[in-house]
């Protein structure tokens, strides 16, 4: 956006090129936002997704700083012409959004708009999403466009449409670019979605597949454990020494049992990172468990590069089990995942602001919270593992992992 507004089918091409190299629906949302912001030089630019329950699922703006943003407040609900967008069959070229009589204001921090362009992105006959762009920042001057009223009105004879004059920037042009662009943001958007359904997809595939591996590789011995321990109780009057012999049995066949148990988690590697890399996974299922959880899930990569295959998944699996003990015991309102490269390796942090523990108080007591599990991954690619919290505090896990 710095090197200033763009014409053309240069600038067409640099926004679809733009969409097409982002696969999560996040970063798609964002693109398409920072695409017609920029292509049409508007001050500020909005895409709402609606939800089902007279809302918006997601709402990516540009032009607005995170502060004013979060001054804001909620998420708009779908009333006045963010409505009128969802519904209409083509775009919305206002001279003046306030005087509109569909405006019904917005929240006191709100920027102020004026001129407005917005229009629904569809795939089909369902509406996925809506585009809004207001305060166009270089108005045209000069005469009305050919086939425009000087009224104001556009030639299908809606009331409020704004014909290129001081304060009122949008023209006709620009609609058909913003259409141009909505299409493909359609295309974009829906392939976005089926990814990450597939995605998500995987992830109960494996859960299939461990359960199955699991119960093959494990139930066996654990029905030989059982046996083996009913023949020593039966023998610890009568015969202890063949007692004894029963009992060392059930220890080793509970060593086996482990093992087999611990080989067929390990050696399960995801099948998205191996197509798609630590960060592109970790980014998906902070996501997916966004969505899942009342708390806010985030995440965030810094300066990472690739690691060897067994770093990456150590450093996956214990981002898992620590998110699980956020999300499920700690009541938290916000989870913040973060990797970032560290010498020549990586380090993890998730981190939230629930209830806290007491570390030492958790060993004593017998329970673990998967942090014996996190450690056994940490020292098994030769990384170190870090707890700090205290009742009340929240919790970090820190991970760090050589490069190999």
């Amino acid at each position: 956006m710095s090197q200033g507004p763009r014409s053309g089918l240069v600038a067409v091409s640099a926004a679809l090129l733009a969409m097409s190299r982002h696969l999560e629906v996040r970063d798609v949302l964002k693109t398409i936002v920072a695409s017609a912001r920029e292509l049409l030089d508007a001050q500020y630019a909005a895409l709402g997704v609606p939800d089902d329950h007279g809302g918006f699922a997601q709402f990516v703006v540009d032009g607005v700083s995170d502060e004013q943003w979060k001054a804001i407040g909620p998420l708009p609900r779908q009333h006045g012409i963010l409505a009128a967008m969802l519904h209409e069959t083509g775009p919305e070229r206002l001279a003046d959004v306030r005087k509109d009589p569909r405006f019904e204001g917005w929240p006191d921090a709100h920027p102020e708009l004026s001129d407005f362009l917005g229009l629904p992105i569809r795939d089909g006959d369902e509406v996925i999403g809506a585009l809004f762009l207001a305060n166009k920042q270089r108005p045209a001057r000069g005469r009305p466009e050919d086939g425009e009223p000087a009224d104001g009105r556009s030639t299908d004879g809606r009331a409020a449409d704004c014909a290129p004059r001081d304060g009122c920037g949008f023209t006709r042009e620009d609609e058909e670019l913003l259409s141009i662009l909505a299409q493909h943001a359609a295309i974009a958007l829906t392939n976005a979605r089926l990814y990450e359904r597939s995605r998500e997809l995987t992830i109960v595939e494996e859960r299939s597949r461990l359960a199955h591996e699991l119960h093959d590789a494990v139930s066996q011995k654990l029905f030989s454990l059982r046996l083996t321990a009913q023949a020593a109780a039966a023998l610890v009057d009568r015969d202890p020494a063949r007692a004894k012999g029963e009992l060392q049995q059930v220890a080793a066949l509970a060593a086996e049992a482990t093992d087999e148990l611990r080989a067929a988690v390990v050696e399960l590697r995801p099948a998205a990172l191996d197509e798609d890399g630590l960060v592109a996974t970790l980014r998906t299922q902070t996501q997916v468990l966004d969505r899942a959880h009342t708390a806010r899930v985030t995440f965030t990569a810094h300066k990472f590069r690739a690691l060897p295959a067994a770093q990456e998944e150590a450093v996956l699996r214990v981002a898992q089990e620590a998110l699980h003990n956020a999300l499920r015991h700690s009541g938290a309102a916000h989870v913040d995942v973060t990797v970032g490269r560290h010498g020549c390796g990586a380090v993890l942090r998730v981190t939230d602001d629930g209830s806290g523990f007491e570390p030492q108080t958790v060993r004593q007591a017998g329970r673990h919270l998967g942090l014996v599990s996190m450690r056994d991954r940490a020292s098994g690619v030769g990384g170190t593992l870090t707890v700090e919290s205290a009742p009340g505090k929240g919790t970090t896990i820190e991970l760090e992992v050589p490069g190999g």
